[in-house]
């Protein structure tokens, strides 16, 4: 507690029963502990406040590094318009790769699927 003993907390009563006197102690301990609550209630506060800004700048710290890793990852991966069942690269895009055109393949007679069998009738 403060670095106070036993032995200094009872030179303190002692001391303070003696110049305050025992009639008026009660009302002393009342009004130093609604002194010693109003002062730990203002640090509890201070000290959430303090908290909620370190959060708010690690929160922007991690986002900054968020957004630098997924604009490296984008860099890497070349961007591909997939409509109309055609690859090719966007314009403006970073994209070395060469990219073939790929057409949905149309159904023949020949290899579209046989029709279901008919189960003879009894």
């Amino acid at each position: 507690m403060f670095g106070i003993d036993w032995q200094e907390l009872l030179v303190i009563v002692f001391v303070a029963v003696l110049v305050i006197g025992p009639k008026d102690l009660p009302r002393a301990m009342r009004t130093a502990g609604k002194w010693i609550g109003k002062v730990r209630r203002t640090s509890n506060h201070f000290r959430a406040g303090v908290e909620a800004m370190i959060r708010e700048a690690e929160l922007e710290e991690m986002e900054k590094k968020w957004a630098e890793q997924n604009a490296q990852i984008m860099a890497q991966v070349p961007q591909v318009d997939l409509s109309d069942h055609e690859m090719r690269p966007l314009p403006g895009s970073n994209a070395e790769a060469r990219v073939e055109e790929v057409a949905p393949p149309k159904p023949d007679a020949e290899t579209s699927p046989p029709d279901e069998p008919q189960l003879p009738l009894r």
